[in-house]
């Protein structure tokens, strides 16, 4: 360790630490917040702001539609009117799946590009000011999002604040992974891990009992996001920066030049390999969340209630809390490769059982395999923030994780877009579109086996 590094490391007090923790915790506890709202508010949002079109309106062609079907019947005017109506819910149902699948794409789009922005700001002028920038994005844009009065409207202004909630992961990450010592990693692990899923619950919570999410009162959700703009204003104000940053940042090479960091610096040379198979394991546990398991909570909406669409909210990431907090453990435990291999096969026994012999009309076997996903896939998120920093230097750690792990979320956007743009074509039929998209969890348990050997189990300089 050079004497700038000793030093550097000597000003940064226990207290300072520990405030670091908090911070980064809060900060990925509201980011989750976020991911609570796509799937707890979109749904509604989509259906309001398509009703505001008057393109979902019951139509003379409905009525006639109507009219065909109950020919035999000798309909009223009355049985017409409610089919009609039945026909253009139906409608309205199918195109606000698909808005629904496309606010999941900025979230993950969003996250992405937010993922590679802020964290190559991270890594250029430090961690601390790298999370400020993305909780001031996230929460800022959401109180903007208020006032949207159309879809794309909203989708542009989810985009953005979902850019701010990928910024906020390999800051956190990497700032927290920096300032411990490497015996407390898989804790500092399951605490960043665990905080979305808390996030999360907590607004699942909210939208279940203290004020329901519906087509008519959605908008609230947006100033409820807004909240945390006040925790980004005080952040650079009080959490001390990553020793190790600060350190790379005061060892100059003999010209007094610093290193200049790029992107493309991953890419290259010896380390390809890692970041190709990074961004691989990465993909698989975004994809099963938000690509397979999160359309369980559009199902529930469409065949339960708002109410039920709340329950499962929370009987997902309730479980997922814990198993994100052991994830770490688990991981030190039993290793990196064997710990992702096994959960990759049980998440994958998990969501085929789930979406084969549970549905919403039966909610208490739906919310009990539910929430055993849940756990199950948890355990990935507290994988990841151990795993993903071990594969870089410190030089492009930030950027690193926010590649691999925000590729991931590129290669799932893609995906649900398809998905969402093929909910015609399946019917709305969510238990066919689980079955299928849960495959990936196979994909995981080959990728693994791909990982180079001896880069997991620390943090290289």
């Amino acid at each position: 360790m050079s004497k700038s590094r000793s030093n550097t490391a000597k000003n940064l007090s226990k207290a300072g630490r520990y405030l670091i923790v908090v911070t980064a915790f809060l900060g990925w506890f509201f980011a989750g917040m976020h991911l609570g709202i796509t799937s707890l508010a979109m749904g509604s949002a989509a259906k309001d702001l398509l009703q505001n079109t008057g393109l979902y309106e019951i139509t003379s062609m409905d009525r006639d539609a109507a009219k065909l079907k109950l020919q035999q019947n000798q309909p009223t005017e009355n049985d017409v009117e409610s089919l009609a109506k039945s026909i253009a819910d139906k409608r309205l149902s199918s195109a606000s799946s698909k808005w629904f699948g496309y606010y999941v794409c900025a979230l993950l789009f969003g996250g992405a590009a937010g993922g590679l922005v802020f964290g190559r700001l991270g890594d250029r002028y430090g961690r601390v000011k790298g999370m400020t920038a993305a909780i001031c994005c996230y929460s800022g844009m959401s109180l903007l999002a208020y006032f949207t009065q159309s879809p794309w409207q909203l989708l542009l202004a989810r985009f953005v604040v979902c850019m701010g909630v990928g910024g906020m992961w390999p800051n956190g990450v990497a700032l927290m992974s920096e300032a411990w010592a490497n015996v407390s990693r898989p804790l500092l692990a399951g605490i960043i891990g665990a905080a979305a899923n808390v996030g999360i619950f907590v607004v699942g919570s909210i939208g279940k009992y203290v004020r329901e999410v519906s087509i008519d009162d959605w908008r609230w959700v947006m100033l409820m996001g807004g909240a945390p703009i006040a925790l980004g204003l005080i952040v650079p104000l009080i959490v001390p920066e990553s020793p190790r940053w600060l350190s790379q940042k005061n060892n100059k090479d003999p010209d007094n030049k610093t290193k200049q960091i790029s992107t493309s610096d991953i890419f290259f040379s010896g380390m390809l390999p890692v970041t190709l198979v990074g961004i691989l394991l990465a993909t698989v546990p975004l994809f099963g969340s938000w690509g397979s398991s999160n359309w369980a909570v559009k199902w529930a909406e469409d065949v339960g209630s708002d109410g039920l669409k709340a329950q499962v909210i929370m009987w997902r990431s309730l479980p997922g809390i814990v198993g994100s907090f052991l994830g770490g453990w688990i991981a030190s435990l039993i290793g990196r490769r064997r710990s992702y291999f096994l959960n990759s096969l049980i998440c994958l026994a998990s969501a085929q059982c789930m979406f084969w012999f549970s549905s919403p009309t039966e909610p208490s076997i739906f919310l009990v395999w539910t929430a055993v996903l849940g756990f199950f896939s948890g355990i990935f998120f507290g994988w990841l923030p151990l795993f993903l920093p071990e594969l870089f230097v410190t030089r492009v750690r930030s950027v690193g994780a926010g590649v691999c792990f925000n590729f991931g979320r590129i290669i799932t956007a893609i995906t649900v877009f398809i998905t969402a743009g093929l909910i015609a074509y399946f019917d709305n039929d969510f238990r066919q579109i689980g079955l299928i998209t849960s495959l990936i969890y196979l994909c995981g348990a080959i990728g693994i086996l791909l990982m180079p050997k001896g880069v997991e189990g620390k943090i290289k300089d």
